[in-house]
C-alpha cells in the first residue's frame, strides 16, 4: 500500500482552515469547477480540530461496518488462483479451518457483504460442497441477483445451464431454482418453457418461484402472460403481500396510475395486509410522472390511516425529490419526519443526499448529515466513505483526506473514480504535485484512470512544475489504455519540453501527434522552432516552418527571421537559405511580403549579400519593391556596419523615389547603433533641410549616442531643435539627461554655457534646474513631492525615472529616498532589481547596515539576487 507523506499539513493548515469559517475560498491556484468554493461554512468546532483527530474519528466510524470473520473469508477467496488446483485446495483448507457454521442467514450475509462477484461465486461453490449444507431458494436467488447486477449474463446462463444438466432426486427443487434463475437472468421465455415441462410431468412451482416468475414477466412487460400466472397464484390461494406489490408494479409500469391508486384503496378497505413496498411503488410512479403534489397528498393521507409502514415510501419520496432538484424540500421533509416520527433513513438514502449536497458545495449540510449518521450508528458503506473523502478534499482538509486514503486497508475503503479525481485535483491545487502523481499511479494499479478534466489538471501542474519525466510517464499510461489526451495537453507538454531544452523529446511527441492526425497549435510550432534554433538545428526549424504552414498556421516576420538566422549559422548557409526561399515561393504566389521576410532575416543574420540577392531577384521577377524593401536593405547594410554600401543605396533610392521620413529615420537610427554620430547628425540635418520633422526615435538614439560620447553641446542643440519642431522631451531622453547629470558636472556646465546661445523657455528652464539638482550644483532641499512634480513637468515619469530620483536622494537624503520608494509602490510601480540595489547602496553608505540587510531579504523574497559585495 502506498503511504503518502503529509508534508502539506503545516503549509496547508495555515491558510486552508480559516477558509472553512468563511463563505469563499481565495487561492493562488484556480480550482476546477467541481472543486469550486463552498457556499456555506463548516462549524468552527470541526474546522479547528487537528487533522489527525478528525481522521481518527472517521476511521473508527468506518471500521464499525467491518466484520473480521467475513473479511478473512474474502481475503482467502481473492488470493485463490482458479486455474491452480493446489491453490484451490489450499483455499478450501483455509476456509475449513475457520470453523464456519454454515446456514442460510450466514451464507446470505457473506454474499451481500462485498461487491466481489468472483469471490462470491467461489464461496457459493465452496458452501455447496460442504457436508450438511444445502443451498436454499434464497441463496440461489442471492447469487443469481449478484450475477444479474454485475451484468454477467453469459456467466449466469452458463451457471444455470450446468444445473439444468444435473440429475438429482431433488428435481422439483432444481426446476424451481432454474425457473427462478432464468427469470432473474432476464430470460422469462426459457423460464416459461421449464415451467411447462414441470406441469407436463405433473409438478408445480412453489409459491416463492411463482412470484419470482410473475415479477420477471412484469419486468419484461409481458403483461398478458403475467395475468395468466397471476390467476394461477390466486387459484392456488398463494396470494399475499408480495403478490400485491408485483400487481402494483404492473399497473404503474403500464402507467395506469388511477387504477393503481384504486387497487391500493381496495386493499386497505378489504383489511388486507399492505406492506410498505406496495405503497412506495405507487409513490415512485407519481413522482416519475412529475405528479409531486398528488404524491405528497397521498403520503399524508395514507400516513394518517396508520395501516401502512411508511419507511419505504419516505425513502422513495426523499430520493425522488433529490432527483427532481428539490433538495431543500427533501431535507425539510427528512427533518420533519425524523423529529415527529423518529424516522431514520437507510445508508442508501443518506448517500443520495450527501452526494447531491457535495456537488452543490453545501458543505455545512454534508457535515451535518455525516455527523448525524455517526450519531445514529448507521454503518457506512463504500459510497459513504468515498463521499466523506471527497468532502474533506472540497473543504480544504486535504491532510484528513490523505490520512484516510493511506489507512484505507484498515476499514476496506476502495476509492472510486470520483474520490481519486477529487484527491488528485485538490493536491494539484495545493501544490502537492508529487503526491497527486503517486495517487494517480495507485489509482491506475487499482483499475481506475482519471477523467479528462483531472488528467488535464494534473498534466498542467506537471508541466508548470517542470516535472517532465512524470508527465512523459503519464502520457505513456494514457496511450497504453487507449486514452488519447487532447491536443492542448500535448501542446503544453511539447512546449514545456522545448523550454527545458529537451526539444528532441518534444519533436518525438509532436510526431506521435501527427500520427494521430492531431494538429499542434501555432504556439507549439513556435516553441519547437525556437528550441531547434537554440540547438543550432536550423534545418529542422525550416522543416517545421513549412509544416506549420501546411497545417494552416501563418508564421510572422519574427519567426521567419529566427529561422533564417539559424540557417545562416549552419554549414553552406547560402544553399539552405535559397532552398527555403524557393520552397516558399513555390507554395505561395510570389509576393513582396515573402521577399521582404527573407531580406529582413538575412539582414538580422548580418548577411547583406543574401539580402541584396533577394532584392535583385524581386527586380528580375518583376515584383515591385516597396518602401519596406528599401528600408530592410538599408538596415541590412547598417547592421553589418557596411556604411558606404548603405550610403550608396540611400543615394540610389533618392533617384527612384522621394525620400520620406521613414528612410531618414532608418538611416539615423542605424548609423547611431553603428556608432557613427557625425554621419547620423548629417542625415538628421538633411531631413530638416528637406522640410521633414525627424522622428522621436531619431532624436532619442542620437542623444543617447552623443551623451555616451560626452558631446553635450550637440545634445543641447538637439533638445532645442526638438522644441522648435514641437516635440516634447520623452521619458527616454529625460532619463538619459538625469543619468549623465548624476555621473558628472559636464552636462550641467554645457547647459550653463548654452544660455546665451538659445532663448530660454519655461520648459527648458525647468529641465535646466533638474540637471543642476542632479549634478549637485544646487542643494536638493525640495520636498520629495516637489522633485517628483518637477520631473513630471519636464517629461512623463516611468520606473527608470524613479530609480534616477532614488539615486539622487540616496546621496544626501536617505530618508527621502525611503519615502520615495513607498510612493512609487503606492502609484502601482513594481520595483525592479535596480530599485532595491539603489536603496540598499544608499542605506549602506549612510551606515544603516541592518536596514540594508532587511531590504536585501525583501529583495530576495521578491525573486531578485542581491549583490554580496554590498555588505563586504
Amino acid at each position: 500500500m502506498l503511504m503518502l507523506p503529509l508534508k502539506c499539513i503545516t503549509k496547508t493548515r495555515a491558510f486552508l482552515y480559516p477558509l472553512l469559517l468563511s463563505s469563499s475560498f481565495s487561492s493562488a491556484v484556480p480550482y476546477p469547477s467541481f472543486l469550486s468554493p463552498a457556499s456555506a461554512s463548516i462549524p468552527s468546532d470541526f474546522a479547528n480540530c487537528e487533522p489527525k483527530e478528525v481522521a481518527f474519528s472517521f476511521k473508527n466510524w468506518f471500521k464499525s461496518g467491518k466484520n473480521p470473520l467475513i473479511e478473512r473469508i474474502f481475503e482467502i477467496l481473492s488470493s485463490t488462483d482458479d486455474e491452480d488446483l493446489s491453490s484451490r485446495r489450499t483455499a478450501d483448507s483455509a476456509l475449513s479451518q475457520l470453523g464456519l457454521r454454515l446456514s442460510e442467514p450466514f451464507v446470505l450475509e457473506v454474499l451481500k457483504y462485498k461487491n466481489d462477484v468472483l469471490s462470491c461465486l467461489k464461496f457459493f461453490d465452496w458452501a455447496g460442497r460442504q457436508s450438511g449444507f444445502y443451498h436454499t431458494r434464497a441463496t440461489f436467488n442471492a447469487i443469481l441477483k449478484i450475477l444479474s447486477r454485475a451484468k454477467l449474463m453469459s456467466l449466469m446462463l452458463d451457471f444455470l445451464d450446468s444445473h439444468l444438466k444435473l440429475i438429482s432426486v431433488h428435481k422439483v427443487r432444481f426446476y424451481n431454482t432454474l425457473v427462478m434463475g432464468y427469470a432473474v437472468a432476464g430470460k422469462p421465455d426459457v423460464a416459461l418453457q421449464l415451467f411447462g415441462k414441470m406441469r407436463f410431468h405433473g409438478q408445480d412451482l412453489d409459491p416463492f418461484a411463482y412470484h419470482v416468475l410473475l415479477n420477471a414477466l412484469v419486468e419484461a412487460n409481458c403483461f398478458d402472460v403475467a395475468k395468466v400466472v397471476l390467476m394461477q397464484i390466486k387459484m392456488r390461494d398463494c396470494e399475499n403481500e408480495v403478490t400485491h406489490s408485483i400487481v402494483m408494479k404492473s399497473l404503474c409500469k403500464q402507467n395506469q396510475l388511477t387504477e393503481a391508486e384504486q387497487y391500493l384503496r381496495e386493499l386497505l378497505s378489504g383489511g388486507r395486509v399492505v406492506i410498505g413496498h406496495v405503497f412506495s411503488v405507487l409513490v415512485d410512479a407519481f413522482c416519475t410522472n412529475n405528479k409531486f403534489e398528488h404524491a405528497s397528498k397521498l403520503i399524508r393521507e395514507i400516513r394518517e390511516t396508520g395501516k401502512v409502514p411508511m419507511e419505504k415510501s419516505y425513502a422513495v419520496w426523499i430520493r425522488s425529490l433529490v432527483q427532481a432538484g428539490k433538495l431543500d424540500n427533501a431535507l425539510e421533509f427528512l427533518q420533519t419526519v425524523k423529529s415527529l416520527e423518529g424516522y431514520i433513513p437507510d445508508v442508501f438514502r443518506y448517500n443520495i443526499l450527501l452526494s447531491t449536497l457535495l456537488r452543490k458545495n453545501r458543505l455545512k449540510d454534508v457535515y451535518d448529515l455525516l455527523t448525524e449518521m455517526k450519531e445514529f450508528q448507521i454503518v457506512p458503506d463504500k459510497v459513504t466513505m468515498n463521499t466523506a473523502l471527497c468532502f474533506f478534499c472540497k473543504a480544504g482538509m486535504v491532510e484528513v483526506a490523505l490520512e484516510l486514503y493511506n489507512s484505507r486497508s484498515e476499514f476496506g475503503l476502495t476509492p472510486n473514480s470520483m474520490a481519486y479525481n477529487y484527491l488528485i485535483n485538490t493536491l494539484c491545487g495545493d501544490g502537492s504535485i508529487d503526491e497527486a502523481y503517486y495517487i494517480l499511479k495507485n489509482s491506475i494499479d487499482e483499475g481506475y484512470f482519471p477523467g479528462r478534466k483531472t488528467f488535464s489538471i494534473l498534466a498542467d501542474a506537471l508541466c508548470q512544475e517542470h516535472k517532465l519525466d512524470k508527465m512523459k510517464e503519464l502520457v505513456i499510461y494514457a496511450l497504453e489504455r487507449n486514452f488519447f489526451p487532447s491536443s492542448s495537453i500535448y501542446d503544453k507538454f511539447i512546449s514545456a519540453l522545448c523550454r527545458a531544452r529537451r526539444v528532441e523529446d518534444g519533436y518525438l511527441i509532436h510526431g506521435e501527434l501527427n500520427r494521430l492526425n492531431n494538429v499542434s497549435s501555432r504556439v507549439t510550432y513556435i516553441d519547437m522552432i525556437n528550441g531547434f534554433n537554440k540547438s543550432n538545428r536550423g534545418d529542422i526549424s525550416a522543416r517545421l516552418l513549412l509544416e506549420m504552414q501546411e497545417k494552416g498556421h501563418s508564421p510572422n516576420r519574427r519567426l521567419f527571421r529566427a529561422v533564417i538566422c539559424s540557417l545562416c549559422e549552419m554549414e553552406n548557409p547560402e544553399k539552405q537559405f535559397l532552398q527555403l526561399l524557393d520552397m516558399q515561393l513555390s507554395r505561395h504566389n510570389p509576393e513582396t511580403r515573402i521577399y521582404n521576410f527573407f531580406i529582413d532575416g538575412a539582414g538580422h543574420a548580418k548577411r547583406p549579400d543574401l539580402a541584396r540577392e533577394v532584392f535583385e531577384m524581386m527586380v528580375r521577377s518583376g515584383i515591385s519593391t516597396n518602401l519596406s524593401s528599401d528600408i530592410l536593405i538599408l538596415q541590412s547594410y547598417l547592421k553589418s556596419e557596411r556604411i558606404s554600401d548603405a550610403l550608396n543605396f540611400f543615394h540610389d533610392i533618392s533617384k527612384r523615389r522621394k525620400i520620406r521620413r521613414k528612410l531618414y529615420n532608418s538611416m539615423v537610427v542605424g548609423l547611431c547603433k553603428a556608432k557613427k554620430s557625425d554621419i547620423a547628425l548629417a542625415m538628421l540635418r538633411g531631413c530638416r533641410e528637406n522640410g521633414l520633422i525627424p522622428s522621436l526615435e531619431s532624436y532619442e538614439e542620437l542623444i543617447l549616442l552623443l551623451s555616451s560620447e560626452k558631446k553635450y553641446d550637440m545634445v543641447i542643440t538637439l533638445i532645442n531643435d526638438m522644441e522648435k519642431v514641437g516635440r516634447r522631451v520623452s521619458s527616454f531622453i529625460g532619463n538619459v539627461l538625469l543619468l549623465h547629470s548624476l555621473k558628472s558636472r559636464d552636462l550641467y556646465e554645457c547647459w550653463v554655457r548654452s544660455r546665451d546661445a538659445y532663448l530660454e523657455t519655461p520648459s527648458s528652464s525647468m529641465l535646466g534646474q533638474l540637471i543642476a539638482a542632479f549634478s549637485a550644483q544646487i542643494r536638493a532641499d525640495l520636498q520629495v513631492e516637489d522633485l517628483e512634480d518637477a520631473i513630471q513637468q519636464c517629461f512623463p515619469l516611468d520606473l527608470y525615472s524613479y530609480n534616477m530620483l532614488l539615486r539622487r536622494l540616496s546621496v544626501d537624503r536617505i530618508d527621502g529616498a525611503c519615502e520615495m520608494f513607498h510612493r512609487l509602490c503606492q502609484k502601482g510601480y513594481e520595483p525592479n532589481r535596480w530599485t532595491y540595489h539603489i536603496l540598499m547602496h544608499g542605506l549602506y553608505r549612510h551606515g544603516r547596515t541592518a536596514e540594508a540587510k532587511r531590504w536585501a531579504e525583501e529583495m530576495f523574497h521578491r525573486g531578485f539576487d542581491p549583490e554580496e559585495r554590498i555588505f563586504l
